[in-house]
């Protein structure tokens, strides 16, 4: 820009043409049939939303549920009582389960050495003993080599 038209202290005062105070907004009008269906001003009920929610809401709870029926509080539950002196090739491991009557139980044992690396794994199905309840239960697990640690890692129902 021109420093000298800036400079003079005439230019603030003129104006271009006459001066506007106020301006009326118009609507638009647009030819029909053009641009699609045009949307009104107004707000859209939240009913749609509210509606949306509440069955979300119900569908996450169904899914909650029956996962919960699946997958949640369990009868089995194992807990290691030890294991014997483990060889090169194998790893006898004791642990004790709680069997629902009439049912059987599907453990996964596993084998580990002193990094905790995995040396063999073995999944046993233990049957309920009559009436249900705590079986205590003694199996060997094969072996890459010779295991320190024996681990239970998980007890379910078969099937």
């Amino acid at each position: 820009m021109d420093s000298a038209i800036l400079a003079d202290p005439n230019v603030y005062n003129r104006t271009r043409g006459r001066q506007v105070s106020e301006m009326r907004a118009t609507t638009p009008v647009f030819p029909p049939g053009r641009y699609g269906r045009r949307r009104d001003g107004r707000r859209r009920k939240p009913l749609t939303l509210i509606v949306a929610a509440t069955l979300f809401g119900i569908v996450a709870l169904g899914v909650t549920w029956s996962y919960y029926q699946k997958f949640g509080q369990t009868n089995y539950s194992p807990e290691i009582v030890g294991w014997n002196e483990p060889t090169d090739a194998e790893m006898v491991i004791k642990f004790r389960v709680r069997v629902p009557e009439g049912e059987s139980a599907s453990c996964a044992l596993r084998a580990r050495d002193f990094q905790g690396y995995e040396l063999g794994t073995r999944t046993v199905t233990v049957p309920a003993p009559p009436g249900g309840g705590e079986v205590e239960v003694t199996e060997s697990v094969p072996t890459t080599a010779r295991a320190v640690v024996g681990d239970v890692m998980s007890c379910r129902p078969v099937g």
